[in-house]
């Protein structure tokens, strides 16, 4: 891509810039979706699990709001997961009348086989590059890593702030 000049002709337009790291990163999300991507569970199963392993027990309606999918739909969702042992309905700690939905020790194994696979996968695709381009991108992994994790976290921010409109 090419940079349209700002007033410092050394200095990139910052909005070529962000048009060009946004290419780049839908080509990964394209990669990791299309590519490195489990067919075992639905996408929306695997979030779910992946969100309750990282954040603790939910109620199912924040699931289904976190997730973009109706109530409903959810609960058809955890009854799955919960017949194949990946999930849990426990008592709320805070007021016994409410009911979370936790991943199970099944359910975290399932999620670390997803991961190895993945990264198996991954693994083997890289080896496929030249050791120059190994090198361009392992250097890229590490100068953009502090970045990658800051924009993570604002994204998931963003998604939780009240009146979003983030999907």
């Amino acid at each position: 891509m090419e940079y349209t000049q700002q007033s410092d002709p050394g200095e990139p337009d910052a909005p070529a810039v962000r048009e060009e790291v946004a290419e780049a990163l839908e080509q990964l999300a394209f990669l990791a979706i299309r590519h490195l991507t489990n067919r075992d569970i639905s996408f929306t199963a695997a979030s779910t699990l992946g969100r309750l392993n990282r954040e603790g027990p939910a109620r199912l309606t924040a699931l289904a709001s976190d997730e973009g999918v109706t109530q409903p739909s959810m609960t058809q969702l955890v009854q799955r997961l919960e017949r194949q042992g990946l999930v849990t309905r426990v008592a709320d700690p805070a007021d016994g009348r409410v009911v979370l939905v936790a991943v199970t020790d099944d359910g975290r194994a399932l999620l670390a086989a997803r991961r190895r696979s993945r990264t198996t996968q991954l693994t083997e695709l890289l080896a496929t590059l030249s050791p120059e381009d190994e090198e361009a991108l392992a250097t890229a992994v590490r100068a953009a890593g502090p970045a990658f994790q800051r924009l993570v976290e604002s994204a998931a921010r963003v998604r939780r702030s009240p009146g979003s409109t983030a999907s």
